[in-house]
């Protein structure tokens, strides 16, 4: 998942890393358990059904409108994406298997290569980004393994994977409200396009806390003595005194 990523760089002695990355830990777990809670109170707003209607199996049989679009455009998107690198049948046959109707976060990661050699690539991952989607019983780290041939390829779950992303963001579009309502609770939402898996589109969701991470030399130090090439980037102590508050922006906006 090679991609670039536009965060600050900072220098730090070894003492001023193992402080921050402690904190950065904490920080991290009750960024994760705040976010689990308020998906688990909104989880009623995202019922596939309500965005796929009679094109996907539900137990709810409320009728909806204006499903045909979202469905055209569910079948776009995949279109796009099912044939490489996952060699998937571009056609969906309505209707669909069911989509758990549960909320699922992972850390946003990505590869980082280090200008120090040309070999050496690290996984880096975000304390403050999560990936937002359906949970599935083939989350991206195994469809990852098994487009690599690591694991066994199931086509069943591979097209579900794929099918619960596109489902959370075309539901995003065709429900804005709910991208407001995130954003009230202090979470960015933007939509993403991982590179290594077909540049299948997701949602992405971004705590305003900033983080940065030291040059590519310390880095590689670091992975060295760890045996592991893998590194989390490291809250910025100063985003968090500053933390943002956009209500407040809002309205001092309309006072001035």
């Amino acid at each position: 998942m090679m991609t670039t990523e536009k965060i600050s760089r900072r220098h730090l002695n070894n003492e001023e890393f193992l402080k921050l990355r402690q904190a950065t830990e904490r920080v991290a777990q009750l960024l994760t358990k705040r976010l689990k809670g308020h998906l688990e109170v909104i989880k009623p707003l995202f019922i596939p059904r309500f965005l796929l209607g009679n094109y996907i199996k539900s137990a709810i049989m409320e009728e909806v409108t204006g499903t045909d679009k979202a469905f055209a455009e569910l079948q776009e998107l995949y279109g796009t994406i099912c044939e490489k690198p996952f060699d998937l049948p571009r056609k969906l046959t309505p209707p669909l298997p069911p989509i758990l109707h549960q909320l699922d976060t992972v850390p946003f990661q990505y590869f980082l290569s280090l200008e120090e050699s040309e070999d050496k690539i690290v996984n880096i991952t975000s304390p403050t980004r999560w990936i937002l989607s359906y949970r599935s019983e083939c989350p991206l780290n195994r469809l990852r393994a098994m487009i690599s041939g690591i694991e066994a390829q199931q086509m069943d779950e591979m097209r579900q994977c794929l099918l619960n992303h596109l489902t959370m963001v075309i539901f995003l579009k065709h429900f804005p409200a709910l991208s407001q309502l995130f954003e009230d609770l202090r979470y960015q939402v933007e939509i993403r396009e991982l590179v290594d898996l077909g540049n299948l589109p997701v949602v992405i969701l971004r705590s305003p806390v900033e983080t940065f991470l030291p040059p590519d030399d310390f880095i590689a130090q670091i992975t060295q003595l760890s045996g592991i090439p893998a590194f989390q980037e490291i809250i910025n102590p100063e985003a968090v005194k500053n933390f943002p508050d956009p209500l407040k922006e809002a309205l001092r906006n309309l006072i001035r």
